[in-house]
């Protein structure tokens, strides 16, 4: 009986050191300044490989936000986070609407993760949904929030999270999908690869995925409701110089190019977010 116990206490306190770390390991104020490199959700992937015998590696291709879509941006916040430029870093509706379907699952399937807790996520935890996981994150996720800029968390969130296997950071996604850059992306192109990201390896964004089509579709009429979107508006599209323009489904209005998100506040229209992150 003594045995057993110390072994309990030994286990809570191995526990308790596991996550206590986080409050100060890793050095999260590096990515003030330096974007990262390999993330641990790179490494679970080139594990899983591995393990399976495949000789796959990371693309990835780093780009600043302001070379990034802002139909793009705008569509991510919709469909992950649609809080995100007023939370301090969780969204605690999101969080108690996951506790009670969890409860009715009878199992831990939904987070309510907000796009901080995301990044926080895929920079150095792992994809597993257990609750000692969701802990370190809430840790990590509270540090980022006080040490990064609004700005940079959304610039590091579109370049490190996944979009296919092996696909890493918005700029690879554009061009593995739609043959374009990040800053090429349209309103459409963007809608569908932000209705993909609850599940980037199960659904692609130029598949026939009802879901995709679905939830796409959802986050593309949020978008022009709020004016963000000017859709089918040719005449604007092509510049009278000639020299190219907009995409060719619609027209971003109203987001300054530095995506200080003025553009972005309250109203009663809720976002697009059906499968929330883990």
């Amino acid at each position: 009986m003594k045995f057993l116990r110390n072994a309990i206490l030994l286990l809570v306190l191995f526990l308790v050191v596991d996550v206590a770390r986080y409050a100060v390991y890793p050095d999260v104020s590096r990515l003030v300044k330096t974007n990262p490199g390999k993330t641990a959700f790179m490494e679970y992937r080139e594990a899983e490989w591995r393990k399976e015998g495949l000789d796959k590696t990371i693309s990835q291709r780093w780009v600043p936000l302001k070379k990034v879509s802002p139909a793009l941006v705008k569509a991510i916040l919709i469909s992950e986070d649609d809080k995100f430029w007023k939370h301090d870093g969780f969204d605690y509706e999101a969080i108690e609407s996951a506790v009670e379907k969890n409860m009715k699952a009878g199992k831990f399937k939904f987070g309510g993760s907000t796009i901080s807790q995301q990044l926080a996520k895929n920079l150095y935890l792992s994809p597993s949904k257990n609750p000692i996981r969701k802990v370190k994150e809430a840790i990590l996720t509270w540090r980022i929030e006080r040490t990064l800029s609004k700005r940079r968390i959304l610039e590091l969130y579109v370049n490190i999270a996944e979009w296919g296997d092996g696909i890493f950071g918005i700029e690879e996604a554009a061009h593995h999908y739609y043959g374009t850059s990040a800053a090429g992306l349209s309103a459409g192109q963007a809608s569908k690869l932000a209705a993909v990201l609850p599940n980037p390896i199960r659904y692609i964004p130029t598949g026939s995925s009802r879901f995709v089509t679905a939830r796409s579709n959802r986050i593309y009429s949020i978008m022009v409701k709020r004016g963000v979107v000017v859709p089918d508006f040719q005449e604007v599209m092509s510049p009278a110089d000639g020299q190219g323009g907009a995409p060719a489904d619609s027209v971003v209005i109203g987001i300054p190019l530095d995506m200080i998100d003025a553009a972005t506040k309250p109203d009663s229209t809720k976002g697009a977010k059906s499968e929330p992150g883990n």
